[in-house]
């Protein structure tokens, strides 16, 4: 294999760099992960320093070439591409320097400021150019807090970034964005692929603040050492590519802390509430619309921290396993950090309802499971409303190795999911973002052909489609209900 083009992915998340190397028919041939810090000031803030980003991201690259001894070290190395957390906002100065601490997606500081942008824009209109409307997990609203809070911070700001766009210009000096990752912003119009001449008018930002606009797959500059780098792409955008959803078609569901249920669309498409997040997809000439519910594994996590601390999920997934769908009444309400899809709603609890001297620990886990996949049916519902008619879905998370979770939810969904061959995640299909901009592959649809392979497809089973869809009925009125009763 030596002399064969190896093509690297540097995913930069919430808790780390991941790295993946694989060969140009989708092996892995190496793999990585380097840690960092969270900060968390304030309750509710969250924040990192973007050189943490860097000296994980040349970690992952020099451990990868390490590990690359065989096939020729970083010699070898043909193209890089990257993915990273969305949303999070990096101010330079005019000497490329960064002013303050990087705010992240998952942040919540900036409640006035998104009243402030739906008020400034119009709430229509904001949605009709950027597919969404103010959360604040979205860049836009963190410029503006600094703009109201940190005045001298913002009156030195020169270039804004996301996350991963900050490795890309210690990597490479270049100073650039991609449109999936800039889709996120609430600065993008959408349709357009373009920074929004509005919105940045109505808010005051200025344009020139911005970084130049590339496809994903477009070679945004060059290592030290002459490896092309891809524009690359958030990490959803970037995951959904890495399990092949290029097209219409298969829609990428994540079992992740959160879940994602995303669809490519072959043009721009927007919910006219928001519901759903309509965004670029990492694939030029494609479009996507996404819903995300913000407690998926991590529900399970939760009801396992919280009764056996340490326990096995296994252990528990084969409790659920004895009990039959619709757990004799007993439903979950997955909203344990608030809710986006379909409620966007920060202040949403979770909740079981329908409990019994029956029921058991394993009930408990039964009910969790069953409630996430109701949860991830309401985004499957909304973007059938958008014209989405999927025959499948292509499961990817942690959650995804449950084979009992994954029938649950493929009976819910009322379709087949499908597991690929390598579980790598958002690295991975920044790594054929790599080879595309490496000139390995011509295009997302032959880099997929060429290194995608489904493993496994778990169908729905059939005799229990009729109880999760009285199942499904319950869950969507219990929301409103609970709602109802916290009113004064």
């Amino acid at each position: 294999m030596v002399g064969d083009p190896v093509l690297v992915g540097i995913d930069v998340g919430t808790t780390g760099v991941k790295g993946v190397a694989i060969s140009a028919t989708g092996e892995v041939v190496a793999r990585v992960e380097i840690g960092y810090e969270l900060s968390i000031p304030q309750p509710g803030w969250a924040e990192q320093d973007p050189e943490d980003w860097w000296r994980a991201s040349e970690l992952a690259l020099a451990s990868l070439g390490d590990q690359l001894g065989e096939q020729g070290g970083r010699e070898a190395i043909a193209g890089i591409g990257l993915s990273g957390q969305m949303h999070g906002l990096v101010c330079l100065d005019a000497e490329r320097r960064f002013l303050f601490p990087a705010i992240l997606w998952n942040d919540q500081r900036t409640g006035e400021e998104c009243a402030e942008i739906e008020r400034r824009v119009g709430l229509e209109r904001l949605i009709r150019l950027t597919g969404n409307r103010a959360l604040p997990g979205f860049t836009a609203p963190k410029l503006l807090w600094l703009r109201r809070h940190e005045p001298d911070v913002y009156a030195r700001i020169r270039h804004v970034l996301l996350p991963k766009d900050y490795v890309r210009l210690r990597l490479t000096g270049e100073l650039a964005i991609d449109a999936a990752d800039a889709s996120g912003t609430l600065l993008f119009d959408v349709a357009k692929r373009a920074w929004s001449e509005e919105v940045l008018e109505a808010l005051e930002i200025p344009a020139e603040w911005l970084p130049r606009v590339l496809e994903s797959p477009e070679a945004s500059g060059l290592t030290q050492t002459g490896v092309p780098v891809a524009a690359g792409a958030g990490d959803q955008q970037a995951g959904a590519l890495g399990v092949g959803v290029v097209r219409p078609g298969p829609l990428s569901v994540v079992l992740g802390t959160s879940g994602v249920v995303f669809a490519a669309l072959d043009r721009y498409a927007c919910d006219r509430e928001a519901r759903v997040h309509a965004f670029c997809h990492a694939v030029p000439g494609v479009w996507e619309a996404m819903g995300v519910m913000l407690s998926a594994a991590g529900s399970l996590r939760w009801l396992r921290d919280a009764l056996v601390p340490g326990a096995g999920y296994e252990e528990l997934t084969a409790e659920a396993a004895r009990w039959q769908p619709g757990v004799e009444g007993l439903l979950f309400l997955p909203y344990l950090q608030g809710e986006r899809t379909p409620h966007a709603d920060p202040n949403a609890r979770g909740a079981f309802t329908g409990l019994s001297l029956v029921h058991d620990r394993g009930a408990l886990v039964r009910a969790v499971l069953e409630g996430v996949a109701f949860g991830l049916r309401d985004s499957l519902e909304l973007l059938r409303e958008l014209g989405v008619e999927p025959e499948s879905g292509r499961a990817s998370g942690g959650g995804a190795r449950s084979r009992l979770w994954l029938e649950i939810v493929a009976s819910v969904l009322g379709m087949p999911l499908e597991l690929t061959a390598v579980e790598e995640g958002a690295a991975y299909g920044a790594a054929l973002l790599g080879g595309i901009a490496a000139g390995v592959f011509s295009d997302a649809e032959e880099a997929v052909l060429a290194c995608v392979r489904v493993r496994d497809r778990v169908e729905p089973n059939h005799e229990w489609q009729e109880s999760y869809e009285r199942g499904y009925a319950r869950f969507r009125a219990l929301y409103p209900a609970l709602r109802a009763l916290e009113e004064p």
